[in-house]
């Protein structure tokens, strides 16, 4: 047993995005209320907050508002306010066809949201938390959960710090901590591995639908000032992804002359020599895309799994000793493509309990009412007007898919008396590559498109490099034996870093993890078909240093 230092809090709250931010204020907001002193801890497993934080992202202000009534006036960087608004179908490598309006449904209209960097709005909640009273400590991560004597979780402790490869203690060896708290909450983002292990312990998804991901990977571009709109919004569906897979594309104008663009891949997909990354690649020589990029530099690349599978898949979101929030239980609303609001709200939904729970005299171990109150709120109601929207795309495809949720989301307000899910994992539509014919990709120009490694140098990834693998095997041999032969690796395609590689030596091929390129999409631990990799955190600030994501 390590012998480690311990610190004792009200409540610790574990990933620095939105979600759990938001918590850290409204806790606070209604400590100083009420004129009483609670200790709030965040720990975020990035070098800094917003360094991890990764989307489109069109946000609606709606949970912002609530929380913070002037944030125009405190400076929140909601700056480029939506002014257009465009929906294309891309039948072909040329070919794009632009929806009117009225054929858009309701829920992707964007009137009164804002293009942002969802990392500074992350960078301002956390200045605002801090002059609150938070106490925040980037650079440490959540390494593993701690248990009482009865099984309930009690905190969190952090990951030790100088353990080489080998396991074994470097000189600047350093344990780490035992986070202890009355309440812990999880707000990891999609696919956090704490959070898949209380899902696991305590069985808060029994009863429902598996949960569904897509891979969305984005850059950002500098654009010439004379092609600079800022509040322009262009989503689009179709090619490159076709009848291969869902999803689709965006591009963003945000203000100081910046464009973000990206591809959102389903993560269902059946082919296994699809390539998202390399399909990303293609989607930006569109002339509908090409065109918004002349002339422009690309400045930054990352990539982020998105969860989808909304209401079907909410698992329950309270454990004995702490909740799941945001993007850790699955609250995006997958009829708007957005997250930010959501989370923020589950945030403030469970501060308010918290603060009360607090105030007892002998607080419960369990807040379960966390369920219901998320469900009665418009958190609750937007998830349940949208519960068809992934099945229904997964079911019927994406034109189908589309036509019947644009009637269910924009005529009846997502009432139809029907609730479609989908039971298969996105794992599990893999298909044999015996199935299907490998992909050519055309190589990369240099102008719009780039490889994987020149894109990884742009995410500002660095781990690291003597410490143990944060990608782990539950059987070596299953990549070789069993994936290859079968899958044809697709480790090799759907990871969008080159983290994954079978390589030749002699006359034997070996499973490759360059460890050092990881972006923390989580994108291995939700698509491999044997389920065989499991994402665990690194040493505390390795992956990603995001500037303006």
């Amino acid at each position: 047993m390590t012998d480690r230092e311990m610190m004792e809090f009200d409540v610790v709250i574990v990933g620095g995005g939105p979600a759990g931010l938001t918590t850290a204020c409204r806790l606070m907001q209604q400590a100083q209320e009420k004129n009483q002193e609670i200790s709030v801890c965040l720990v975020e497993k990035g070098s800094e907050i917003g360094a991890h934080i990764l989307s489109g992202a069109v946000v609606d202000p709606k949970a912002l508002t609530e929380l913070f009534p002037n944030w125009k006036e405190m400076g929140a960087p909601l700056l480029s306010e939506v002014n257009q608004d465009e929906l294309y179908w891309l039948g072909s490598e040329t070919d794009s066809r632009k929806f009117s309006s009225w054929m858009i449904p309701k829920t992707l209209h964007n009137q009164g949201n804002y293009v942002i960097s969802l990392g500074n709005l992350c960078r301002w909640l956390a200045e605002q938390a801090e002059s609150l009273g938070v106490e925040i400590f980037p650079g440490f991560s959540a390494a593993a959960l701690s248990y009482d004597e009865e099984g309930n979780v009690e905190g969190v402790i952090t990951g030790d710090m100088g353990v080489a490869a080998d396991g074994s203690q470097k000189s600047g060896y350093m344990p780490g901590m035992i986070l202890k708290a009355k309440y812990t909450i999880f707000s990891e983002g999609c696919r956090g591995h704490l959070g898949k292990e209380l899902i696991e312990r305590y069985q808060l998804d029994k009863g429902k639908a598996p949960q569904h991901y897509a891979l969305g990977i984005k850059e950002l571009w500098d654009v010439p000032a004379e092609q600079s709109s800022p509040g322009l919004v262009v989503h689009t569906a179709g090619w490159p992804l076709g009848k291969e897979a869902g999803g689709g594309g965006f591009l963003y104008h945000l203000e100081n002359n910046q464009v973000s663009v990206g591809l959102i891949v389903d993560l269902n997909y059946k082919n296994p020599f699809l390539s998202p990354y390399e399909e990303f690649q293609r989607y930006k020589h569109h002339p509908l895309i090409a065109k918004h990029l002349k002339g422009a530099k690309r400045v930054a690349y990352g990539a982020r799994a998105i969860v989808k599978g909304g209401w079907a898949s909410l698992p329950s979101m309270s454990f004995p000793g702490g909740l799941l929030i945001g993007c850790d239980a699955g609250t995006l609303n997958p009829a708007k493509i957005k997250g930010t609001h959501t989370a923020m709200k589950s945030g403030m939904i469970a501060a308010e309990l918290l603060f009360k729970a607090l105030q007892s005299e002998q607080p419960e171990k369990e807040l379960s009412q966390y369920n219901d109150e998320v469900k009665a709120s418009w958190l609750g109601k937007e998830l349940e007007q949208a519960r068809n929207f992934v099945p229904a795309m997964h079911k019927f495809g994406t034109f189908l898919g589309g036509a019947y949720n644009w009637l269910d989301q924009s005529i009846f307000s997502g009432s139809l008396p029907f609730t479609f899910k989908d039971m298969t994992p996105d794992y599990a539509c893999t298909e044999l590559a015996s199935k299907h014919q490998p992909i050519s990709y055309p190589k990369p120009d240099g102008k719009l498109s780039f490889d994987k490694l020149s894109s990884v140098f742009l995410s500002n990834t660095n781990h690291e490099e003597n410490q143990l693998c944060h990608l782990q095997l539950k059987d070596a041999d299953v990549p070789i034996k069993e994936n290859l032969p079968k899958y044809s690796e697709p480790a090799q395609r759907y990871c969008p870093a080159g983290v994954y590689e079978v390589v030749q030596q002699g006359e034997e091929s070996i499973f490759q993890i360059n460890a050092q390129n990881c972006i923390h999409c989580k994108t291995c631990d939700i698509k491999d078909p044997s389920q065989n990799i499991r994402w665990v955190t690194p040493e505390g600030s390795g992956g990603p240093n995001y500037p303006n994501m």
